[in-house]
């Protein structure tokens, strides 16, 4: 075998990508990235590196360029198709050329070709973007440099994007971050999921700050900025001049206004929490919802985690509304036929199979469960509430989030993007598109209280009636470029870009008013600003109105962009392509473009392609999508496809695995907890080590429901390995002459005792509160307070009948020492005092006394809130 030295492929191939440098500039909450990507051919040939990588789904990438040498190349925008023509032609004629191209499928993948690099030659590229960060619900601004891109789940005979992708632990190049934030308001400090060297203000007001990665990033996790501000997210106005060498009364070259508002709602009106609804949970059952939430022993996985959220979310839903759960994989199934009315029969029967939901449904197809949902009626009375949790790895993102978008003044859409690599422009799109709000969970994040202010935000009442108000001087008109404002909720901005057309006097004002309805009250929020420009914002804004506006044209159908006449199927990509081509920004049917034509020298040879990788987490290595597959026109290398082992294993290569031995064990019996995987690129599906019920299932986002799905034969054992969840276990599938994976055999040792972690003292006392928002009083109660029944009977006011003073005693353990989660149990506990409210509760005083007393807490009875 040939002794290859240097950076290597996992199909021990050159990588010439060395290395990635990055620099984060964050202004108030706009972020501006700029990308050093080295490049360094080693080999004896010249070579073509093909990079598909993610990026932020709403971001406006804005520069390319190439230096070779002492020389810079800078690319331009053209249509997609020229480009790719170009580049074509540039390599054919032995030139250089760079080609940066959004996915055709999802706006969060990019690909990026360097073509003809000669032997020993170096190239530097450089790409720039501008994005907008979003607020979380601690009101800290989240930015995320996205370092891993999960393969996407293509439905069955749709073409799909393809990466070739690594573990983590073997990613070929080596990262550089740093981060330089300013505000007019101090930096009050920075947080991330990486490590990072200490955080160093630039002035005595430390309004600005510098941050830098620390060395030895493993590649196993986007890296993930928190930053935050002191007195935060005041209502603000940006002016920026236009462009010198562009034509007045064009977007470029005229001023535009960036307007960020937070809407302060009456405290009285956002303390009553609705009362009706209908709520429809869509929950992912993909097989890579089986991969642990992070990388810490002992993690829990992500079906798990969504397991226990629903367990909170139907606790808390309040009497009266209306309910349903759906669940997808390459097919979608629900627990009711429509939607039920809440009450305790339809939640605990929705609880009993919520407990046995777990990642066996295959692949991620949730477009048709999204139609199946909609073509249901809604019921009068109750808004639709659409609450989506997924692990974000499909293809047709852009499919998808039309669908919404059309059923948009039906509903709200809520979303949850579950664990690295979940596509932001899916995530995203989801909840601007339906009028809700978006949640990312990763790394150590906890699920459930991001979930729950999502609930809470689902039963504020709705705004109605938005509409904005302009007041500028005489001989000054504005055009706004942002969609029209259809959603607020308290503390979430809401941006607004306009064009500003027009001549106004030195030191002239404007104001900009805000009005609504909230829940039947009138309301508004007026903001002044100065017309005069801000000095070096660059273009900045100009570039993320250019994006908004291209957005808002590829979402829309091309009928509805004709004026008149008969539509014409090229209106809106001739549309999208003017702006794109004006602004420098990229779009989904244009291409940055750039060709070395100064050498004068042809590169002689053969031009060999070389896939850079793109990491993927150990955890989450999982086949996904069809196998094939292109990226934007261009065929991709099938990507390895094997099931990997959770934790405390090993992975090696092996040139043609097919079935595995492990300890001289056959398939299927029972594996030592460390293990030897051995996998290939002509491996075929494989699971061994520490297992859970689903190993079976783990690796399912490339097949289709079939693929992993057990035989009617097997349905006995799958419910007796559900039961016994996490219980070791390990098969082999081989796949049928059509390609379908079938589970060979079912031999499995069970002789260790099962063993069920311990739940978490919380979820066992939620999970006992009744649909009506009381606790009975029951040894159960006793145990998850930390008491016995005879200590809960004894102390017992004599005079209160048994569910007060349970319900009682449920709410001070929770204040006395869950105060830490409150975010997650308070809608339930609000659900309780309501109940204790009602005339069944005489003695309260006497009940908290006697409840402080037993379980050692402090808890005032006005703290309780009865």
């Amino acid at each position: 075998m040939e002794n290859c030295c240097g950076l290597l492929t996992s199909k021990q191939e050159p990588v010439p990508l060395k290395s990635v440098e990055v620099e984060l500039e964050v202004r108030d909450h706009v972020a501006t990235v700029v990308s050093t990507l080295n490049y360094e051919n080693k080999e004896d040939k010249p070579l073509e590196a093909v990079f598909v990588f993610p990026m932020p789904g709403d971001a406006a990438v804005c520069h390319f360029s190439a230096t070779i040498g002492q020389t810079q190349i800078v690319a331009e925008v053209k249509e997609k198709q020229k480009a790719r023509e170009e580049y074509d032609d540039a390599l054919s004629s032995g030139q250089q050329a760079f080609l940066l191209e959004e996915s055709d499928q999802s706006p969060d993948i990019f690909s990026l070709s360097v073509g003809s690099l000669p032997p020993g030659e170096s190239a530097s590229i450089r790409l720039e973007y501008v994005t907008e960060l979003a607020v979380q619900a601690d009101e800290g601004l989240r930015f995320v440099l996205p370092a891993v891109l999960n393969p996407r789940y293509h439905p069955q005979g749709s073409e799909g994007v393809q990466v070739t992708s690594v573990p983590a632990s073997l990613v070929p190049y080596s990262l550089s971050f740093s981060a330089r934030v300013s505000s007019p308001r101090p930096v009050s400090k920075v947080e991330s999921n990486c490590p990072m060297d200490p955080l160093k203000y630039l002035n005595t007001e430390q309004s600005q700050a510098t941050v830098k990665l620390a060395a030895g990033h493993k590649f196993d996790k986007d890296v993930e900025l928190l930053i935050y501000y002191k007195d935060a997210h005041q209502p603000t106005a940006v002016v920026e001049a236009g462009q010198t060498s562009a034509k007045p009364g064009t977007l470029m070259g005229d001023p535009l206004v960036m307007l960020s508002l937070y809407p302060e709602f009456p405290q009285a009106v956002m303390s009553s929490l609705a009362s009706c609804g209908e709520f429809v949970f869509l929950l992912d059952r993909s097989g890579s919802m089986g991969v642990p939430m992070n990388n810490n022993e002992g993690s829990q996985t992500r079906i798990g985690s969504a397991r226990d959220t629903l367990l909170l979310l139907l606790k808390s839903i309040p009497m009266g509304c209306y309910f349903n759960i759906y669940s997808f994989g390459s097919s979608y199934e629900h627990i009711f036929p429509k939607s039920v009315e809440y009450s305790e029969k339809t939640m605990e029967e929705a609880l009993k199979k919520v407990e046995g939901m777990e990642d066996d449904l295959g692949g991620t197809e949730i477009l048709e469960a999204l139609k199946h949902i909609y073509s249901q009626a809604c019921i009068p009375n109750q808004p639709r509430q659409l609450f989506v949790f997924t692990d974000g790895e499909v293809g047709n993102t852009k499919e998808v989030i039309n669908l919404v978008k059309k059923n948009s003044a039906s509903h709200r859409c809520f979303s949850f993007g579950i664990g690295e690599g979940a596509s932001s422009a899916l995530i995203n799109g989801l909840a601007k598109e339906g009028g809700g709000h978006a949640q990312f969970i990763t790394g150590i994040d906890r699920m459930q209280p991001k979930v729950m202010q999502s609930l809470r935000f689902a039963l504020q009442p709705a705004v109605v009636d938005i509409s904005v108000k302009w007041d500028l001087p005489k001989g000054v008109s504005v055009s706004v470029l942002s969609p029209p404002i259809t959603t607020l909720f308290q503390g979430q901005r809401s941006l607004i870009y306009a064009q500003l057309t027009g001549q106004s006097p030195k030191a002239a004002e404007g104001s900009v008013t805000v009005k609504y309805s909230l829940a039947g009250h009138p309301s508004q929020n007026k903001l002044h600003f100065n017309l005069k420009p801000a000095e070096d914002s660059g273009l900045t804004v100009h570039r993320l109105a250019a994006r908004t506006l291209i957005r808002s044209l590829e979402m829309v159908e091309d009928e509805e962009v004709v004026e008149g006449g008969e539509p014409d199927e090229g209106v809106k990509k001739k549309k999208v392509v003017e702006l794109s081509v004006q602004s420098g920004v990229s779009s989904a049917f244009t291409a940055f473009i750039a060709v070395n034509k100064g050498s004068g020298e042809t590169i002689q040879g053969p031009l060999v392609r070389r896939n850079v990788p793109t990491p993927m987490p150990m955890m989450a290595m999982c086949g996904g999508g069809a196998s094939g597959g292109r990226m934007m026109g261009r065929p991709i290398p099938r990507m390895v496809s094997c099931s990997m082992p959770m934790r405390r294993t090993v992975m090696e290569a092996s040139p043609s695995a097919q079935m595995v031995n492990v300890g001289g064990m056959k398939s299927c019996s029972m594996p030592k907890r460390r293990t030897v995987m051995e996998a290939s690129p002509s491996a075929q599906m494989v699971n061994v080590g520490v297992m859970e019920a689903q190993s079976c299932k783990s690796m399912e986002s490339c097949g289709r429901r079939k693929n992993c799905s057990m035989s009617k034969k097997s349905k006995g054992m799958k419910t007796l390995l559900t039961a016994m969840r996490r219980t070791v276990s390990s098969c082999v599938r081989r796949p049928t002459s059509k390609g379908v994976v079938q589970r060979e055999s079912l031999n499995c040792s069970l002789d260790i005792e099962p063993q069920q972690p311990p739940r978490d003292p919380l979820l066992q006392l939620v999970s006992l509160q009744k649909a009506s928002g009381c606790w009975e009083l029951d040894p159960a109660l006793a145990a998850a307070v930390g008491k016995t029944s005879e200590e809960v009977e004894n102390t017992k006011p004599a005079s209160e009948n048994k569910e007060v003073w349970a319900t009682i005693l449920a709410l001070i353990w929770l204040h006395g020492f869950k105060m830490d989660a409150q975010k997650e149990w308070e809608l339930l506990a609000m659900k309780a005092v309501s109940w204790l409210r009602a005339p069944n509760a005489p003695c309260v005083a006497e009940c908290v006394e006697a409840g402080n007393t037993l379980l050692g807490c402090k808890v005032q009875k006005d703290a309780l809130g009865i």
